[in-house]
């Protein structure tokens, strides 16, 4: 069993700043890759950041304003988010692409989601 649990979310103002973070935890092998997706209402889920080993990648739209890091030692991967604007308004879903055990595949697991709010 695999948990990844986000925390951080709220109600920030325009230009305001908010940093998520996501603990995965239970059966992990190895985790290959983190990152964090987002969902607004009427819209699809899109990658927001990803990060894999010490290589990073941003949507366009956040670029310059949010960055990705990760703690290994406790398999906590954290969105610092800047500048933040309204349309960054969305539920937040941490991801985890990682193996159970030696013998196990690669899977992706996701977390419940967060939301964020950005709104005078």
């Amino acid at each position: 069993q695999v948990q990844l649990v986000e925390s951080g979310g709220g109600l920030v103002q325009p230009g305001g700043s908010l940093r998520l973070s996501c603990a995965a935890s239970g059966s992990i092998f190895s985790i290959y890759a983190m990152g964090w997706y987002r969902q607004a209402p009427g819209k699809q889920r899109e990658l927001v950041a990803g990060i894999t080993g010490g290589s990073t990648n941003y949507a366009d739209a956040v670029k310059g304003r949010f960055t990705i890091s990760r703690d290994n030692r406790k398999n906590t991967v954290y969105l610092q988010m800047n500048s933040l604007k309204p349309e960054d308004t969305a539920v937040y879903y941490c991801n985890a692409h990682l193996r159970q055990s030696v013998l196990a595949g690669a899977y992706d697991y996701w977390g419940q989601g967060t939301q964020v709010t950005v709104s005078s």
